[in-house]
């Protein structure tokens, strides 16, 4: 089974109903080109716009369940695809850094809120996320177990480990930073650790503090009838704005996770006390 990820690789519109039509715009195209799954960068409600002026961040806000998320699930099922979009949504006591994701009925299968906001920075104005969840995601030709995390996310090795404990076999990560070595490092050591896909979405050059370099790392860092190590980085898109689709073999890793030894295989959760308590 082999599954087909769209990077909506974009530079904002400019106003909600734009960022709707630009982003309706990508998923047709995604679809043209053969995608099951196509991931918006971070919070494209507003082209990662975030206010620090409390009124004007949530007049930016929209809700989970209004027209801006809704018509995107209407989407999917109109073009037989997943869809996960993201956006600021409209929450108390402050919004929230978000995204949906719609299987290809139109059916919502993941609401997640990011965990780890940038609070040392313009994401001090955001209510952090309560924990990570993953759905079985139906596209065409089977299901796969799906998850998400998005970009600081990354930095932080237990947000991989509980989509792992939880059976995911493939993270959407929306992004909104630059992508260099060492960031590209910590995507990586998520999925090689994890074995698991990581699909990351970028704004593209142009965006402020952006460089696009979207990337689907596969997970599987040994082949049976290969000598040495191999590149997971499969796909790594280059700085421009564009629609790009990368494929994941899932059979691929469904076997390569069966018979190696990272995830949960040799994990001694007895001895990781302090990592519960905070310390």
């Amino acid at each position: 089974m082999k599954i087909r990820i769209a990077f909506l690789q974009l530079l904002p519109a400019g106003s909600l109903e734009r960022q709707w039509e630009k982003g309706a715009a990508a998923c047709r195209e995604a679809k043209r080109l053969g995608a099951d799954i196509a991931l918006f960068p971070e919070m494209w409600s507003d082209g990662y716009a975030i206010p620090q002026d409390a009124g004007a961040l949530r007049a930016l806000a929209v809700p989970a369940d209004g027209s801006f998320v809704r018509r995107f699930g209407e989407l999917a099922a109109q073009l037989d695809m997943a869809v996960a979009v993201t956006f600021l949504e409209r929450y108390e006591p402050k919004p929230r850094n978000s995204v949906v994701l719609f299987d290809r009925h139109g059916a919502e299968r993941l609401h997640y809120s990011k965990v780890h906001v940038c609070a040392f920075d313009q994401e001090k104005m955001l209510s952090p996320g309560e924990g990570f969840c993953v759905t079985d995601l139906d596209v065409d030709g089977g299901t796969v177990k799906a998850g998400s995390m998005i970009c600081f996310d990354r930095e932080f090795p237990e947000s991989a480990r509980l989509l792992m404990l939880q059976g995911a076999e493939l993270v959407l990560a929306p992004n909104a930073c630059p992508m260099e070595m060492n960031r590209l490092a910590a995507l990586r050591t998520r999925a090689y650790e994890n074995m698991m896909a990581v699909a990351t979405c970028n704004y593209p050059a142009g965006q402020p503090d952006c460089n696009g370099r979207s990337t689907l790392f596969d997970g599987v860092a040994w082949l049976p009838d290969e000598p040495w190590s191999r590149d997971m980085c499969v796909f790594e898109a280059p700085e421009a704005e564009g629609v790009y689709v990368a494929e994941l073999d899932l059979d691929r890793l469904r076997a390569y996770r069966a018979r190696e030894v990272m995830g949960d295989k040799y994990r001694r959760p007895a001895t990781y006390g302090p990592l519960a308590e905070g310390k």
